[in-house]
């Protein structure tokens, strides 16, 4: 959802011009010079990027700069006032750059060593028992005008004098007046951080973001940068590299010596590191800047170039009461990069250029080709080893309730210099258009129908209840909502009606919420169903609601049995990093199949079940934000586990059977550099006690029984076993276990991309008091039951195919009737 966000406003948005120089430096072949060193007569530092490109901001006092690189020699180049880029070529050195050279091996990767072996003693997380600083933020999506063509003309053509047909396209013209006026997108947040007892945490005191009254809490929690530039991981834009320091560095980078500059006073070793990979974008590179004293990072500059263009600088300053460099600055930048595919996102499509080849004719650039995220952050304020309790530890961030309501009184003495006429302009017109565009209402819009929802005046229509298809009922035809913000806050109602084509039964329910505290989303909840459900499925409470255009498995379920009955619960994230929801409930069950229970020697056709349940889901990796509307999960991490525990009354409101249930599963992600994916779950359930099969367990089939492989073919589901015949296995204990790994997408041909995806499944059950279950044959699991399988997802336009086989101890004795063939279906957002 924060990506969705982000993505949205930086691609989208298409609204003080930044007077800049750029260029290029080269070698005297014409080669370029990465990472060379550009000092300004003032004394601001910047580098070439690894094309030997650079973009420098042109300041009133600075009449030249300097450019510098590790054996060559240096040149001064003149700022003149007209003219905007500079091709340098520098020429080499007949004398090296006298190294200290500590051992035979490569001098960077010595000092890289030491760089290392020094971590924790320059580690601000690990030198210091606390800290604090407040941070000052601004993000502006905008784009350089003096970069852009702007030709004034209408659509329109004509012929130059070789007769040659032009046509000129006014949109640059507009664009450049626009962004000469004002930012595309521009938001300012400031923060305290607060460091102890091995924590972070941001609290943000004020956050402003233009064309919103109220912030998009997804935005302010996107994470561009790392904060420290010591973790064994670093992240650029929420995708994370190996550090270029981390232990196992040396394994996966190549270090160069570029260069000694001074930094703050002191000398540094100015290191060029790039992932050993060959294939393009296959990591992190950039610039080291490293004191030559205590081996401290003084400076670093990260770096990928890929389909987006991404960096990060890190600025630090030497505190001697610490013997320490605590960050100062960071800049985070994101430019469009190459790539030879337009990329759609959100249904609006991206052009970018691929490399140049012969008789390649490149494509005009567009405005857009011109717009870039720039994200600057200014620490103030620090004070170190306070020892100063942290409120709320477990929480990441915390926005303060008053945050978006600063006045501007607040802004000016926290900004470390006043807004210029057109950052002003910025707030002044995108607050007007988004009013007059309803912006905010659009975006908020987009967020609700994600999540399945659509808003009609005070009620959200739930999309999922509207049509669905199982065997049993036919088309299941239906209307459900639940009230919004506009009917109020603190009280909802909601519930839902369908009706069967094929069983011709209504369905209903009805439910109503009460907010007790909104920090931690606790919330007293009542509803009354009269509604079917799948024999013998497991339900967790505290899972997530998915919103899909379809629901595949549920497709080819015959077999349900009717409920009747009330449940009150309380749900609740009071508990740090987790969430919880204790129900009572009461239910009348009615097996809508062949089916008795025995119990006690007496046939029930028919029973009551009244349970006490608890269900909790916690995230101890995960971080979590707080916000003024409540808490959640801002950056998803894994592993995750989820239990749950129900418990039958005795006795109690008409309780038929004594029994206990324990469910759990554990959910494991790994996300890789090169794209590829592996993701585990394991998943198992006991049941103790008198059970009756409708509440036992089925392990997920989803699997017809017809005789021939194409008359078996169904979508495939996303956990389930495809190769498991429906109501074939029962069990009242259980274990599942789930393996899949993801390759990157495969091209075949410009559109053909599938998502090659490798699938091993397995379970164990048992069945304890077979006896007591009358009326349908089923198998149990104690031999284990296996499938593996292979899925192209993707293929086109969503659509893919997956091939799965059964082995074991309950392979089938036909080969083919060990083989199903599913059909899949991803809905690609372009996220």
């Amino acid at each position: 959802m924060k990506l969705f966000c982000l993505l949205t406003l930086f691609f989208t948005l298409t609204i003080q011009a930044q007077f800049q120089i750029n260029g290029i430096v080269t070698d005297s072949n014409n080669k370029p010079l990465p990472f060379a060193t550009i000092t300004t007569s003032d004394n601001h530092n910047t580098i070439t990027d690894v094309d030997g490109k650079f973009t420098l901001n042109y300041l009133v006092k600075a009449n030249h700069f300097l450019v510098s690189y590790i054996g060559f020699q240096s040149r001064t180049i003149e700022i003149l006032d007209q003219k905007k880029f500079y091709s340098i070529s520098l020429s080499q050195k007949t004398d090296d750059l006298k190294e200290v050279i500590i051992s035979n091996e490569n001098p960077a990767l010595t000092i890289i060593k030491k760089v290392i072996a020094n971590k924790d003693k320059n580690n601000p997380q690990k030198k210091l028992s606390s800290f604090q600083y407040k941070s000052y933020n601004k993000l502006i999506v905008t784009a350089n005008p003096d970069s852009i063509d702007g030709r004034i003309d209408s659509s329109a053509a004509y012929k130059d004098f070789d007769k040659k047909r032009i046509n000129i396209d006014s949109s640059d013209y507009k664009f450049k007046e626009i962004i000469s006026k004002q930012h595309l997108f521009q938001t300012e947040k400031i923060s305290q951080y607060q460091f102890g007892n091995h924590k972070l945490k941001e609290t943000i005191l004020g956050t402003k973001m233009a064309g919103f009254k109220q912030p998009i809490y997804e935005v302010i929690a996107f994470n561009l940068q790392s904060i420290s530039i010591y973790g064994v991981k670093y992240e650029l834009f929420e995708t994370k590299y190996e550090n270029p320091i981390s232990n196992g560095a040396p394994s996966s980078y190549n270090y160069k010596l570029l260069d000694t500059v001074n930094i703050k006073g002191r000398d540094t070793y100015m290191i060029y590191f790039k992932n050993k990979q060959k294939r393009k974008s296959s990591g992190l590179e950039g610039v080291l800047y490293i004191d030559q004293e205590n081996f401290a990072v003084a400076k670093a500059v990260m770096r990928i170039k890929g389909v987006l263009d991404i960096s990060g600088i890190h600025e630090f300053e030497y505190v001697p009461s610490e013997k320490l460099w605590f960050q100062s600055n960071t800049t985070f930048k994101i430019v469009k990069g190459k790539n030879d595919d337009d990329i759609k996102i959100l249904g609006g499509t991206i052009q970018f250029d691929g490399d140049v080849e012969d008789n390649f004719e490149p494509r005009k650039k567009s405005a857009s080709d011109f717009t870039y995220l720039l994200s600057e952050s200014n620490n103030f304020d620090i004070h170190y080893n306070t020892n100063e309790p942290i409120k709320n530890p477990a929480l990441y961030i915390e926005i303060k309730d008053d945050a978006s309501k600063k006045p501007e009184a607040f802004w000016n003495e926290y900004r470390k210099e006043s807004l210029d006429l057109k950052s002003q302009k910025t707030y002044q017109l995108l607050d007007s258009i988004s009013i007059k565009k309803r912006i905010e209402n659009r975006l908020g819009l987009g967020r609700k129908i994600i999540n399945g929802y659509v808003p009609i005046g005070p009620v959200d229509l739930d999309l999922k209840k509207i049509i669905s298809f199982n065997n049993y009922e036919g088309f299941r035809l239906g209307l459900g909502g639940i009230t919004n913000d506009r009917f109020s806050k603190n009280f909802r109602i909601e519930g839902y009606s369908a009706y069967g084509t094929k069983d011709g039964e209504f369905k209903y329910s009805l439910g109503t919420g009460v907010l007790l505290d909104k920090n931690t989303n606790t919330w007293v909840n009542g509803y009354y169903t009269d509604d079917v459900r799948e024999i013998a499925s497991t339900f967790f409470a505290v899972d997530k609601r998915v919103f899909k255009i379809y629901d595949p498995r549920p497709i080819n379920i015959s077999t349900f049995y009717k409920y009747t009955g009330w449940r009150a619960n309380v749900q609740s994230k009071i508990v740090p990093k987790t969430e919880a929801v204790l129900e009572l409930a009461r239910t009348y069950v009615q097996p809508e199949f062949d089916y008795l229970f025995n119990y006690n020697g007496k046939l029930y056709s028919n029973y009551i079940m009244t349970t006490a349940m608890v269900s909790i889901v916690w995230a101890p990796f995960s971080d979590f934000m707080q916000t003024p509307t409540g808490r959640t999960e801002s950056d998803k991490r894994f592993p995750r586990f989820t239990f749950q525990y129900t418990q039958s009354l005795p006795n109690v409101l008409e309780n038929d059977f004594t029994f206990g249930k324990i469910d759990f599963k554990t959910e494991y992600e790994k996300n890789y550099l090169n794209g590829q994916k592996t993701s585990l779950l394991l998943q198992g359930g006991y049941a103790m006690g008198d059970v009756p099969l409708t509440h036992l367990y089925n392990t997920m089939p989803n699997n017809l029984t017809k005789e021939t492989i194409i008359q078996r073919i169904t979508f495939a589901g996303r956990n389930s076993f495809e190769t498991m015949f429906f109501n074939e296995f029962f069990s009242s204990q259980y274990i599942f276990f789930q393996i899949k790994h993801g390759f990157d997408r495969i091209r075949i041909l410009k559109k053909v991309r599938p998502s090659l995806v490798l699938v091993t499944r397995m379970a164990w059950g048992n069945m304890e008091n077979p006896e007591q279950h009358v009326g349908p044959e089923y198998k149990t699991l104690d031999k284990g039951f296996f499938e593996s399988g292979i899925e192209l997802n993707k293929i086109y336009k969503g659509f893919g195919l997956g091939g799965f086989y059964r082995y074991g101890p309950n392979q089938l004795l036909k080969f083919e009737d060990n083989i199903a063939v599913k059909i899949s279906y991803v809905l690609d957002l372009g996220l």
